[in-house]
């Protein structure tokens, strides 16, 4: 009978044995993807903060052209009106011939300016609402990198 026993408790303790080593197995690879799916959560998470930040970045850089817009075509209506009354009001042909290409120069001149300066918002509101998420990729391929090798 002890030979019995014996092969009894050997089977129990084999058997015991291999159910500690799966449940440590099961509760590491649980473990791992616990920590993984946080992972994920926390880079989901800064990218929907980096994502908001980027739009209300967006939407001021809008809000300033907008406003630069306005005064330039408000400034620019204004000045025509002042031509026009000055072209009226001239006392000659030539005189008038001379505000007319002093209006369109100083015009011209004006418009370059202001697409120069709509040209430099629009650059700097796309690079500075961009800035925000330009370390998102980064932190995906070290959240895969990081993923993989555990």
């Amino acid at each position: 009978m002890t030979k019995a026993k014996s092969s009894a408790e050997k089977a129990t303790a084999t058997a015991e044995m291999t159910f500690n080593t799966g449940a440590e197995a099961f509760k590491a690879g649980l473990e791992k993807a616990i920590a993984g799916y946080d992972s994920f959560v926390g880079y989901s998470k800064e990218t929907a903060e980096a994502y908001a930040k980027s739009a209300a970045i967006a939407g001021k850089g809008i809000e300033t052209i907008n406003s630069e817009l306005y005064s330039y075509s408000k400034g620019a209506v204004e000045d025509s009106i002042a031509a026009g009354k000055a072209l009226l009001a001239s006392k000659s042909v030539h005189e008038a011939i001379e505000l007319q290409t002093g209006f369109a120069k100083t015009a011209f001149e004006t418009y370059v300016e202001e697409l120069t300066k709509f040209g430099e918002l629009m650059t700097a509101t796309a690079k500075n609402s961009l800035a925000p998420l330009q370390g998102r990729y980064q932190a995906w391929v070290e959240l895969v990198q990081s993923a993989r090798a555990v």
